[in-house]
């Protein structure tokens, strides 16, 4: 599948990235306490096609939860998580997950929705 590069970041653009994905993505929702209350859909992308752009990485703060597996990266300006590391990818920690709602308009052309059952799980 032919990939594009994605580019995004947070709403005050401080935290910027790129990554190489297709333009066709399946994004996974999940109803977890945390995801749920943040509404966050995102695809996953190998970390060796994901990365920070300038000085975005002054700008990231972490917030874990619960097994302190997942790594919520969020600005410490605007408050927005737009990459993070989730837990279901703990047998694959090489990967990124990306916010679907922060990737800039104009290279994803289908994203295709899938629940994950996070409230569930262990």
């Amino acid at each position: 599948m032919e990939t594009v590069i994605h580019n995004g970041g947070c709403h005050c653009r401080r935290v910027r990235w790129q990554a190489e994905a297709p333009s066709s993505v399946t994004a996974v929702t999940c109803n977890c306490s945390f995801c749920a209350m943040r509404g966050s859909t995102a695809f996953v992308v190998p970390k060796t096609k994901f990365k920070l752009m300038g000085e975005s990485e002054q700008h990231l703060n972490t917030y874990t939860f619960g097994t302190h597996t997942a790594k919520h990266l969020f600005c410490n300006v605007c408050g927005i998580t737009s990459f993070y590391i989730q837990r279901e990818h703990l047998e694959n920690p090489d990967c990124v997950a990306i916010v679907v709602s922060c990737v800039d308009s104009g290279t994803l052309k289908h994203v295709q929705i899938r629940h994950f059952d996070g409230k569930s799980w262990e």
